[in-house]
C-alpha cells in the first residue's frame, strides 16, 4: 500500500461497456480488517489514503486509524486529505488569483521560473457574488443588473480573464450564468471521479473543497465537500493535504414523509436546530435511514447546504437510486450513471435499505412531524413556527427596548390604502413613519418588510419550493392580491434552468405581476447584495429608528448582512416569501390573519392560496433534461460583453498602482527561501475585546461600503464616488480597502467601548476613540504589537478568508477567545496568527478585562500541536498569568504557522526550499 500501483488494493471494474482501475476498499479490508459498518464518509477518506499512501503524507496508520475509528466512534489521528477538485466563488475566488499572481511574483523575485506556480487540481471558478439588486420589479431589471455589473466590475473580470489563460487547470464560469453551489449541483458535479494514469483510466470519488461554506451542498449528490479557506483551498488546488483529524461523525436518522403544505425549507430548518443544539461543530454529519427512500435529491441538497449554519463540516447523502434519478435529468450522460451505479455499489458506498453503520452519535427526525417554519431574527439556527411569527417579533421588540401599545382586536389596520382584516395594531405612533412613495402615501410600522427574496443557493436549486411560489404567486393574483408598496421584491435564481421551468409552468408571469421579476442569476440578497432602498424608505428607517425586516429564502441573516438597515432577518420557503411581501408585514399569524382583501372585500388567507402537492408536483413535472443540457451547453462561453473584456498575455500579472479594485498585497514583501525565527509577543495592546458568535461577517470586510469608513475615504481619496464604491466584497483583491474594512461591520460591538457599535475601538493609553483601522495604524506606527480578545463561536459563518488576513495586516499576532469555528481558525493559522483559548472556566470576563491591558505570550518558538503557552495580562490592578490552549491542532498547521503562513510554506515547497 505504500503507492498507487499497489497490486492488493488496485482493482479493475467494468461499467457501461468501459474498464476502469480502482482502489478497493474490499481489498484494503482484507489486511486493515473489516469496514462494512464504517460510515460512508469515512470510507471514501479511507480510499482517499489508499491512493495517496507514500508513507511520508500518508501512512498505514492512518489507514489503520480510520479502520480504527469503528471502536469508539472517534480518533485523535491527524491525516493529510488531498480532494479532487477546488471550487470557488468570485469574492473569494479573486483574492485566490490575487494571491497566485503575487506568489508568481514572489518566485521571479527569488529568481525562478513563476510559471511554477499553477494549480495541480482542477479548479473552477464561477462569478456569482457580484450581481447587485440595483433594479427590481420590471422587465428590464435582469438586463439593467447585469451592465451594471459588468461595468462596476470590469477591473476585476479583467484580471480574472487574465487568470483563466495565464494558469493551468482553472476555468472560468461568467456573470449572469448562476451560483457556484447550483451550477456544480447541477453540472460540475460527478460523484465519481476520473482521470488517466500510467495508460488506464483510474476511477475514484469526486471529492472537493472550496472557498464557500456552502460548498457542502453538494453532499446531496454523495459528494463529499466542505468550505475552507481560500488560503487553504490555494493550498490544496497547489498540491497539499489538507490536514485534519479524523472527524467524528453524527448519524442523523431520517424516517416518514413531510406532510401536505411542508416544504424542504421547513425541513432544513427543523434539521439545523436540531444539530445546532446537538453540538456538530467540527464533525461530519451523514444522513440515514428509509425516510430517504422519499426524499428527493433536490431536497437532500437543501439539507447539505446549511451545514454551516447547523455548524457541521458537512452533511452527506449517500448515493442511491434517487442520485441516479437526479444525475440523469440534469444530463450527465450514460456511461457517467453506469460508472456511478457501479463504483458505488463496488466500493460499498452505495445506500441499502436498512444500512446502520457505526457513529460517534445518533439523532433522528420522523419528517412527518416537521411544521411550517422560519429562522430568525438574525441566527439560522434559531427556528420559529410560522404560527408564533407574531410574538417572536415581539420578543424582538421587547428585547430592544421598544413598547408596544395595544387596542382593540379586530381593528382594521390600514396600510396605504390596503387593508389588513383583523389583525391587532400593535404599533406606537412615534415608531411608525408617513411615506410617500412615487406619490403613494402609506405608513411604514415597525416589522414592516422591506425586502422579500427569492435568492440564494439554499432554494432556488429546488424545482419544488420554486414552483410553489410560482403557483402561489399565480393564486394571489388570481384573488386580487399585490405586494404592498414598501416592500423590495427580487428573483435571483441560481440557475437559468429555474427561468425555464417556471417559463414552462407559466408561473414567472405570475411572480413578474408580484414584482418579483429576474433580477440575475448570483446570490444578491443572502449575500448582502440586497441594493439599496427607495430613498423615502431608507429615510423612514433612518428617521425613526424603525426596526424592519427581511424574509429570504437564503441561508444567512446575521446581523447587518442583508441591509445595514434591516434588524431583523428571516429565513423561509420561496413561497412564504412572497406570501409575507403580500402581507406586508412580519406582525402577523400567517396561519390565521389575512393577507389581505380580495377584489370583493374578503379577507384571503395563506390557507386559501397556498399550492397542493398534487399542484406543486404537477408543475415539477415541467423540469426536463433537455432544458439542463441547452443551458450547460456553453457554460463557460459567457455573452459578448465578457468575450470582449482584452486579456494581458504575460505569466506574471502587470499591477496598476491606479487600480482600486487589484492591487499586490504585501504579504510576500521581503520573503526569503527560510522562514525566519517566531519571536514571542510582548506588551500587546488588544485592538478589539468582543462576545460570544462574533461571526466572520463581523470581522470580514462584507456589504456596502459607508463614505464615511476608513475604506470609504481611501476610495473618495482616489476619486471614486460613493454611488461607485460597489461592495467589499468585489474589492477583495484590493488589500488596502479590506484592512480598512475589517472589524467595521455596522452591527460589530467592541466592549472596550460603552453603548458604541461599530467598528470603533479606544486607542490606549491615550483613551481615545477611534476606528479600528485607523487605530491598528496608530498602533503600529508606534511598533506596538496586537491582539484581539473573544467570547464563544469565534469566527462562525463562512468561509471568508479577508477575515484572517485583514486580521493579519492590521498587526494582529494572536486572538484569545473561548472557543472557534472551525474555518476561521484554520485561517487564522494560514495568514501566521496564533489562535488562543482561555483556560476551562475562564474569560475575558471572569478575569475582569476591559481592553486596556497589555497581554504578553511566551512559548511560541516551542510550539506544539494542541500545547499550551504562556500568557501574561498585566493593567493598573496588577497582573495575572494563565495557560492558553494553542489552537493550532496539527503538524502540518504547526508548519504554517513557523513559516509564516500557508502561502508562504506552499512557496518555499514549490521552489524546493522548504
Amino acid at each position: 500500500m505504500s503507492n498507487e500501483s499497489t497490486p492488493d488494493t488496485l482493482q479493475t471494474l467494468d461499467a457501461g461497456g468501459t474498464t476502469y482501475h480502482y482502489h478497493s476498499l474490499a481489498k484494503a479490508a482484507d489486511a486493515l480488517g473489516n469496514i462494512d459498518r464504517l460510515p460512508k464518509t469515512l470510507k471514501i477518506l479511507l480510499e482517499n489514503q489508499l491512493r495517496f499512501a507514500d508513507d511520508e503524507s500518508v501512512s498505514r496508520e492512518d489507514m489503520q486509524a480510520l479502520v480504527d475509528w469503528q471502536q469508539q466512534g472517534r480518533s485523535d489521528r491527524e491525516i493529510g486529505y488531498r480532494p479532487a477538485r477546488v471550487l470557488m466563488q468570485d469574492f473569494t475566488g479573486v483574492p485566490g488569483v490575487v494571491d497566485l499572481a503575487s506568489m508568481r511574483a514572489a518566485v521571479e523575485t527569488l529568481g525562478e521560473d513563476p510559471a511554477r506556480i499553477n494549480p495541480l487540481s482542477p479548479v473552477d471558478l464561477v462569478i456569482d457574488h457580484s450581481v447587485m439588486v440595483d433594479r427590481f420589479g420590471d422587465p428590464t431589471a435582469f438586463k439593467d443588473n447585469v451592465a451594471i455589473e459588468m461595468e462596476r466590475n470590469h477591473e476585476r473580470y479583467e484580471f480574472l480573464r487574465w487568470g483563466q489563460q495565464a494558469f493551468d487547470n482553472f476555468r472560468v464560469v461568467p456573470p449572469g450564468t448562476g451560483i457556484c453551489h447550483q451550477v456544480n449541483l447541477e453540472y460540475l458535479g460527478k460523484t465519481v471521479w476520473t482521470k488517466e494514469q500510467d495508460g488506464r483510466t483510474l476511477a475514484y470519488p469526486d471529492t472537493l473543497v472550496g472557498t464557500d461554506s456552502h460548498t457542502t451542498m453538494i453532499n446531496g449528490l454523495g459528494v463529499l465537500g466542505w468550505g475552507v479557506g481560500g488560503i487553504e483551498a490555494e493550498a490544496a488546488m497547489l498540491g497539499q493535504p489538507v490536514s485534519m483529524l479524523i472527524p467524528e461523525v453524527v448519524g442523523f436518522k431520517l424516517t416518514g414523509k413531510l406532510r401536505e403544505g411542508i416544504t424542504a425549507t421547513d425541513l432544513v430548518l427543523t434539521v439545523t436546530q436540531m444539530l445546532r443544539n446537538h453540538g456538530v461543530v467540527g464533525k461530519f454529519v451523514e444522513f440515514y435511514g428509509d425516510g430517504l427512500k422519499d426524499l428527493p435529491l433536490a431536497d437532500r441538497a437543501t439539507i447539505a447546504n446549511m451545514a454551516p449554519e447547523y455548524g457541521a463540516t458537512c452533511g452527506f447523502f449517500p448515493v442511491d437510486d434517487e442520485t441516479l434519478t437526479y444525475m440523469r435529468l440534469t444530463g450527465r450522460d450514460d456511461a457517467q450513471l453506469a460508472l456511478v451505479e457501479a463504483y458505488s455499489k463496488a466500493q460499498g458506498l452505495w445506500r441499502e435499505p436498512g444500512d446502520e453503520p457505526v457513529f460517534s452519535d445518533t439523532l433522528a427526525l420522523d419528517m412527518t412531524e416537521v411544521e411550517a417554519s422560519l429562522a430568525g431574527p438574525k441566527r439560522p439556527q434559531d427556528r420559529v413556527a410560522l404560527k408564533d411569527m407574531k410574538s417572536a417579533f415581539a420578543k424582538v421588540m421587547e428585547d430592544d427596548g421598544k413598547r408596544l401599545s395595544t387596542t382593540e382586536k379586530g381593528k382594521l389596520m390600514s396600510e396605504g390604502g390596503q387593508t389588513a382584516v383583523g389583525v391587532e395594531e400593535s404599533y406606537e405612533h412615534h415608531d411608525s413613519q408617513d411615506v410617500d412613495l412615487d406619490g403613494e402615501a402609506f405608513r411604514l410600522n415597525p416589522g414592516a418588510v422591506v425586502i422579500a427574496a427569492i435568492t440564494s443557493c439554499t432554494n432556488t436549486s429546488n424545482p419544488s419550493v420554486m414552483m410553489a411560489a410560482g403557483l402561489l404567486a399565480r393564486k394571489a393574483r388570481e384573488k386580487g392580491l399585490h405586494t404592498k408598496p414598501w416592500v423590495k421584491t427580487s428573483l435571483a435564481p441560481g440557475s437559468k434552468v429555474v427561468t425555464d421551468y417556471l417559463a414552462a409552468a407559466g408561473v414567472q408571469e405570475d411572480l413578474d405581476a408580484l414584482g418579483f421579476n429576474l433580477v440575475g442569476y448570483g446570490c444578491t440578497t443572502c449575500i448582502g447584495n440586497s441594493g439599496p432602498l427607495a430613498g423615502p424608505i431608507e429615510e423612514a428607517i433612518e428617521e425613526a429608528d424603525l426596526t424592519v425586516a427581511s424574509v429570504l429564502s437564503g441561508n444567512r441573516n446575521f446581523e447587518g448582512r442583508v441591509h445595514p438597515l434591516v434588524k431583523t432577518n428571516w429565513l423561509a420557503s420561496p413561497p412564504l416569501v412572497v406570501a409575507y411581501a403580500l402581507a406586508g408585514n412580519v406582525q402577523l399569524d400567517l396561519t390565521r390573519d389575512p393577507l389581505g382583501t380580495d377584489r370583493h372585500g374578503k379577507p384571503v388567507t395563506l390557507k386559501d392560496i397556498w399550492p397542493s402537492q398534487a399542484e406543486i408536483a404537477e408543475a415539477v413535472e415541467q423540469v426536463n433534461t433537455e432544458m439542463f443540457r441547452k443551458e450547460y451547453a456553453a457554460v463557460f462561453d459567457g455573452d459578448d460583453t465578457w468575450k470582449a473584456i482584452e486579456v494581458p498575455q504575460s505569466k506574471v500579472y502587470q499591477w496598476s498602482k491606479d487600480s482600486t479594485y487589484i492591487q499586490h498585497p504585501p504579504f510576500f514583501e521581503g520573503m526569503g527561501r527560510t522562514p525566519p525565527a517566531i519571536e514571542d509577543v510582548k506588551d500587546a495592546r488588544v485592538l478589539a475585546m468582543l462576545g460570544d458568535s462574533v461571526t466572520t461577517d463581523h470581522i470580514s470586510p462584507a456589504g456596502a461600503i459607508k463614505p464615511d469608513s476608513p475604506a470609504g475615504r481611501y476610495l473618495q481619496e482616489r476619486g471614486v464616488k460613493p454611488v461607485d464604491f460597489n461592495s467589499y466584497g468585489s474589492r477583495r483583491g484590493n488589500h488596502e480597502v479590506m484592512m480598512r474594512g475589517t472589524f467595521a461591520n455596522v452591527r460589530i460591538k467592541n466592549e472596550m467601548l460603552d453603548g458604541v457599535v461599530g467598528g470603533e475601538t479606544r486607542h490606549v493609553p491615550s483613551g481615545e476613540q477611534m476606528a479600528i483601522y485607523d487605530a491598528a495604524m496608530t498602533y503600529q506606527q508606534e511598533g506596538t504589537p496586537l491582539v484581539v480578545i473573544a467570547g464563544k463561536e469565534y469566527g462562525t459563518g463562512s468561509s471568508r478568508d479577508w477575515a484572517a488576513k485583514g486580521t493579519r495586516l492590521l498587526g494582529v499576532r494572536a486572538v484569545l477567545a473561548e472557543s472557534y469555528e472551525r474555518i476561521h481558525r484554520s485561517n487564522l493559522i494560514g495568514m501566521g496568527v496564533v489562535p488562543l483559548q482561555f483556560p476551562e472556566g475562564e474569560s475575558r470576563k471572569t478575569l475582569g478585562l476591559t481592553g486596556d491591558e497589555t497581554v504578553s505570550i511566551e512559548g511560541l518558538s516551542e510550539l506544539t500541536p494542541g500545547g499550551k503557552v504562556k500568557v501574561t495580562i498585566k493593567s493598573d490592578k496588577g497582573e495575572q498569568t494563565l495557560e492558553a490552549l494553542c489552537r493550532i491542532d496539527t503538524a502540518n498547521e504547526l508548519e504554517y504557522y513557523r513559516h509564516g503562513g500557508i502561502l508562504h510554506y506552499v512557496l518555499r515547497r514549490m521552489i524546493g526550499a522548504a
